[in-house]
């Protein structure tokens, strides 16, 4: 049976956290950003977690099941 690969663009995008929990960056902070309020630019750039209902979809394609 052959090795199971990982979703390349997921592992550029994801990360795992000290406790196991998946850590995501926001959308919308790459560019357009002169129409952006300082308030929108800077809240973009905290990492947040991935979502309970979004959790297995990215932990398989990280193939971490």
């Amino acid at each position: 049976m052959p090795k199971v690969k990982t979703n390349s663009g997921a592992k550029k995008r994801f990360a795992l956290t000290g406790t196991g929990k998946l850590k995501r960056k926001h959308a919308f902070h790459s560019h357009i950003l002169t129409k952006k309020t300082k308030k929108q630019k800077r809240n973009l750039d905290h990492v947040a977690l991935v979502h309970k209902s979004n959790r297995n979809q990215v932990r398989e394609l990280l193939c971490m099941k």
